[in-house]
Parts: C-alpha cells; sequence; structure tokens
C-alpha cells in the first residue's frame, strides 16, 4: 500500500508541476487576466464572480481528469502495465515525445479540429454551470497546441506507471495548478497587477520543455533497446546524448540558440541566467558518469551500470563487506549471457534453476521481479543495493533470482506452453516470469521483491516492492533470514 501511495503522490505532483510549466506558456499565461477580469466584472456581486470562477475551476479539474479516467477505461490496469513494458508502445512514446518536442521548438503547431472549438464556443452563451463549463472546455481546446506537448507526456508517463489510477491522479495533479490560479485571482484580484507582462519570455518556457521532452524520448528508446537487447544506446552513449542535450539548453538560456519565434535577445535577464547555471551544473554532474560515477540522482532514468563498456568506479560502488560466503556456482547460468549481472553480483534468471541451486546450498531465495523499463527497479539497484547494509545480505545471505518480466526472447518451442493462469500462449522469457509472478503471487508490478522458501516455494515474509530507505530494505532482508533459520 505504502508503495502504491508513494507512486501515486509522484505522478500527482509530476502532474501538478505539468500544470504551473503550462500556465507559463503563451496560450495560457494571457488568458489569466482576461478570463479573471470576466467573471469578477460581470455579476455586481464580488461574491457571485467568485463562485463563477470556481466553477470555472473545477469544471477544468472535472475535463482533465475525465480525460485520465478515460484512458484507464480504454486500456484497463492490465493493459496499462502491459504498456510500461510493451518494446512496441515505448517505440511509439518515443516518436511521440519527439514530435513534442519539435512542436515546442517552433517546427510546426499541434491543433485540435476548428469545428471542436467551434462547437465548444456556441455553447458558452448558455447560463448557469453550462455555460461556465464550456467556457473551460474552450480553454482546454484552443490552448492544445502549448498544453498538448505536456498533457501527452503527463499521460504517458502515467500509463507507463502501471498504476490502475495513474493517467486520473496525473490528470487531477494538473488541472489542480491549472485551475487553482483563476480561482485565487477571482479572490484577491489586486494580485493580477503583480503578475509579469506578457513577451517573448513565454516562447523560451515551451523551447525549454522542447529539451526537456527530447531527453525524456531517449529513455523511451532506451527502454526499447533493453528490451530486445539492441545494445544499441549503453549507458555512456544515452549520458553523451543526454549532456549535449543540456549543454544546448544551457547555451539556449544564454541566448546563444535561437528559435522561429524567439523574440530578440537585448540582455540576459537574472531569472535566466540562474536557469542557466542550474542546466550547465547538471550538465557537469553527469560528465563523470562516462567513466562509471552512480550519478544515483538520475539513475531511475539511466540504463543499468553493466552496460557501461569504460567502467572506473563499480568497485568502489560495492562496498567490501569482507570476505564473501557466497558459494560459487559450477556452471553458467541458464539465459546468462542475456541480461547483465548487477554490483557483479551472480544472480540466476530462471526460476527453477536458481530454486534447485538455493535447495543444493542451503539458502533462502531473494526473487527479484524486474523489467528492463523499470524505472524504480534501476533506482533500487543503483541507489539501494550498494549500500553496506544491504549489499552483503543479498550477496552472501541469499540465492538472487533476477526474473525479467518484459523480455521478448522467444522460449526454445518445448518449453512454450498455455497458462492455467491466464490461457495465454506463453511464448517469450518476459511472459514466462509475468506468469510466475501472477499466478504464484497474485501482481503484476515491478520491482516485486519475494523472500521464498526453496523448500516450500512460499513466501517468508510478505513480499514487497521498492523501499528507497537501505535500513528499512535491510531489515526486510534480515526478517526473511530470521524465518528462514
Amino acid at each position: 500500500m505504502k508503495t502504491l501511495i508513494d507512486q501515486l503522490s509522484g505522478i500527482f505532483l509530476t502532474g501538478f508541476a505539468g500544470g504551473l510549466t503550462a500556465l507559463l506558456l503563451p496560450c495560457i499565461f494571457p488568458m489569466l487576466p482576461l478570463t479573471v477580469g470576466f467573471f469578477t466584472k460581470r455579476h455586481s456581486s464580488r461574491a457571485k464572480g467568485i463562485r463563477d470562477a470556481a466553477i470555472y475551476g473545477f469544471s477544468i479539474i472535472a475535463i482533465y481528469v475525465g480525460l485520465g479516467m478515460l484512458i484507464t477505461v480504454l486500456f484497463g490496469s492490465d493493459a496499462l502495465n502491459a504498456l510500461s513494458t510493451n518494446g512496441i508502445f515505448n517505440f511509439v512514446f518515443f516518436l511521440l515525445l519527439i514530435v513534442f518536442a519539435a512542436s515546442f521548438f517552433g517546427a510546426f503547431e499541434i491543433v485540435l479540429p476548428g469545428k471542436w472549438v467551434n462547437k465548444a464556443e456556441e455553447n458558452t452563451a448558455r447560463g448557469g454551470f453550462s455555460g461556465i463549463f464550456f467556457m473551460a472546455a474552450v480553454l482546454a481546446l484552443v490552448s492544445f497546441s502549448c498544453t498538448g506537448p505536456v498533457i501527452g507526456t503527463l499521460l504517458v508517463q502515467a500509463a507507463t506507471s502501471g498504476e490502475r489510477l495513474g493517467p486520473a491522479t496525473g490528470m487531477f495533479g494538473f488541472s489542480l495548478a491549472l485551475a487553482l490560479p483563476f480561482v485565487l485571482f477571482a479572490i484577491f484580484p489586486s494580485w493580477l497587477g503583480n503578475l509579469p507582462k506578457s513577451g517573448g519570455w513565454l516562447n523560451s518556457v515551451k523551447v525549454c520543455l522542447g529539451f526537456l521532452e527530447l531527453a525524456l524520448a531517449l529513455k523511451f528508446l532506451s527502454n526499447v533497446d533493453l528490451t530486445y537487447h539492441w545494445h544499441l544506446l549503453d549507458r555512456e552513449v544515452f549520458l553523451v546524448l543526454w549532456i549535449t542535450i543540456f549543454a544546448l539548453a544551457g547555451f539556449y538560456l544564454l541566448g546563444k540558440l535561437k528559435f522561429v519565434h524567439d523574440s530578440p535577445l537585448a540582455h540576459i535577464s537574472f531569472p535566466r541566467l540562474v536557469m542557466s547555471v542550474i542546466v550547465f551544473a547538471f550538465t557537469a554532474y553527469m560528465i563523470p558518469g562516462l567513466w562509471g560515477a552512480p550519478l544515483k540522482s538520475i539513475s531511475a532514468f539511466l540504463p543499468p551500470q553493466t552496460s557501461q563498456d569504460f567502467d572506473l568506479y563499480t568497485s568502489a560502488l560495492v562496498p567490501s563487506a569482507g570476505k564473501s560466503e557466497a558459494v560459487a556456482t559450477e556452471s553458467k547460468h541458464k539465459y546468462g549471457d542475456l541480461f547483465d549481472k548487477p554490483l557483479k553480483l551472480d544472480p540466476f534468471f530462471d526460476y527453477e534453476e536458481g530454486l534447485a541451486y538455493a535447495r543444493k546450498v542451503h539458502k533462502p531465495v531473494l526473487i527479484d521481479f524486474t523489467g528492463h523499463a523499470c524505472v524504480n527497479c534501476r533506482k533500487m539497484e543503483a541507489a539501494v543495493w550498494p549500500e553496506p547494509q544491504v549489499y552483503p545480505l543479498i550477496r552472501d545471505s541469499y540465492v538472487l533470482i533476477q526474473l525479467y518480466v518484459d523480455d521478448k526472447t522467444e522460449l526454445p518451442a518445448a518449453e512454450q506452453y498455455v497458462s492455467a493462469f491466464s490461457d495465454r500462449k506463453i511464448k517469450t522469457i518476459g511472459g514466462l516470469n509475468s506468469d510466475i509472478q501472477a499466478s504464484r503471487f497474485n501482481t503484476n508490478s515491478q520491482p516485486f521483491y519475494v523472500l521464498l522458501d526453496p523448500d516450500t516455494q512460499q513466501p517468508m515474509v510478505t513480499p514487497q516492492g521498492a523501499d528507497y530507505n537501505a535500513q528499512n530494505y535491510a531489515d526486510y532482508l534480515k526478517s526473511g533470514l530470521a524465518q528462514y533459520q
């Protein structure tokens, strides 16, 4: 439950930040004083003006949350989880974000059909709630050329989180941030005088978002690369591209790059200077990653550390916790040539093979249901597993079995089967591992950690998901050892 709440909280905050950003775009910002002025001046009673602004705000929320709910209804929770690990959909999302970035850079505008806008405008003449609702609908439609890429990115992120309520939660955060200013300025109209004037800076916000869209697009391409074992976008290649993108964003903020809709920049304002310093600092932070530095703050978005070809840091990442007590395996693991081994650990990648070995050496099993496209899995491996209170437990006290649920490698024909749980034909390694997780543990989220008794094949303690507190995770591992003994 805690993991679900944390996941939805993250989606909400991302949506809220997206909504605040959308307020600064050219299609929304100039509408603030006009819309607030309309509501406050249409009635002689100030209370009625505030009431109408509140209805307008609630209408904005209803429209965008309705969009999020529509995504959930159309796809369902199982399909949303499948989207997060599906290589084809991740590639489609990559292309979508490239299109959104190009739109923000001024290559073209994304607009909805004009008849939709005209139809909504016709209904604004209605009195009462319905007229105000359609005013909110007009705002959503006419601002789509600016907000469309932001909304699209948020929905992609929320949908690929695999959470059923993800799209609706993301849209609630977005719409709340978008609606609040209209209500607050209606209550406190004097605040409008403190707003900055519209100008070329609004387009600069769009362009900066374009750079962010471009960087995020690479994450989805990386998911595809990992899922199909192309090895084209390894960690250092990914970092080189991100370093280049953010360096260009920094030069843009300093006025060294210009796009088609940019206004002449006579001087560098203080906010632009501060933002450029932040962007260049982030760029410099990523550079040591080219030699293997862990970069824990962004490790969830990077390809695995093991995909790094030139790595001077991995030995330092793995704490020396005394001589390893692990018993060396006698032969190469099944599927060992397909998957990377994190942190110099020696995991199994086949459920039955790992169980057989655990029985042989009389150790409990740590099953890690993971995925190539799972950002929380990468964060756990980079930020929690290397900690000195955690790493020795995984290395010495457990037999680690990592089961990738999104791998597309086909099983040999003799090993393919029809699942008794889902009635689906299981053809891939990922399908097999996903079937094991769903049929045995009744869940499909990742990461998902199971501390298993290899003899009974039953969990020794309640399985759990990601926990970024290293001490809590260590206590969880110790609780399994106590039950096994």
